[in-house]
């Protein structure tokens, strides 16, 4: 059985990922973009998704804040998840006007802020890296002493950003958006991971890494044969810490940085 970065022989030109099993952890409703991707680059995408984006249980302090939201300066999305709830439930209350102009906005990275462009806003700030600490690094800079900042987001999301902030004098409020949920994802997914027959596992947030563990029983001994690239540091320690072996960390946080990453390991084999 052939493993890891050993199975570049099979790649092909153009089609950098030809004959490439590439198992897709994301929740299928966001995995069209990335299966089209795959298979534009050759690659045999295997659907395996380990989790699922749901409304919050209480969409009470979502409600307060978005009925409120003249009150704030800084509206702040760390994903394009977080986007589409805060949108949804925008429209639901009938207030998406009330967003437009009145508040300034940064986005964690290049997909948010095409995903709040897409809704018709402006994006007033997106950091170079695209991480927590680079967000809370960049409103510091644009000055957020006394200012009132809105962060709608996942239920179960990292504390390092609003931390950040309230030190830096902000007055931050936290309201869950959505929350992600594990799901069982295809036993024909895993059977082809047991079975050997999936070359590079990718994992593109934290809970895809924990939850993929969990779908496996904690057999970790099925991740040892194919290549597990993550999206970046944060699922990578996620990763990590569930005792997955992680070989790839993409430089740009994003899925085109994801897929580059790979390509360019698979290329530097070749070489």
């Amino acid at each position: 059985m052939t493993s890891r970065l050993d199975l570049v022989e099979r790649s092909g030109g153009t089609r950098p990922l030809a004959g490439r099993r590439v198992l897709v952890t994301r929740p299928q409703a966001q995995a069209v973009e990335l299966v089209t991707r795959l298979r534009e680059l050759g690659a045999e995408p295997v659907l395996c998704p380990v989790i699922e984006i749901a409304p919050p249980e209480d969409t009470g302090p979502l409600d307060r804040a978005i009925r409120e939201l003249e009150r704030y300066d800084w509206l702040v999305f760390t994903s394009v998840n977080g986007v589409d709830a805060f949108f949804r439930r925008l429209r639901e209350l009938g207030r998406e006007p009330a967003v437009r102009g009145q508040v300034r906005i940064a986005a964690i990275g290049p997909a948010t802020a095409g995903r709040l462009r897409a809704y018709g806003l402006a994006v007033d700030l997106v950091p170079g890296e695209f991480v927590a600490e680079a967000v809370a690094a960049a409103l510091v800079e644009r000055g957020i002493a006394g200012r009132r900042v809105l962060l709608p987001r996942a239920a179960e999301a990292r504390e390092t950003l609003p931390e950040i902030l309230r030190a830096a004098g902000a007055a931050v409020d936290v309201v869950p958006a959505y929350r992600t949920l594990p799901v069982e994802p295809p036993p024909e997914a895993l059977e082809r991971l047991r079975a050997g027959q999936v070359d590079i596992v990718l994992l593109t947030s934290s809970s895809t890494a924990r939850n993929l563990v969990a779908a496996l029983g904690h057999d970790l001994s099925v991740l040892e044969r194919p290549v597990a690239a993550c999206i970046g540091p944060i699922t990578a320690a996620a990763a990590r810490e569930a005792g997955i072996r992680v070989d790839l960390v993409a430089d740009e946080y994003s899925i085109p940085g994801l897929l580059r990453t790979v390509i360019e390991a698979l290329e530097e084999r070749m070489r």
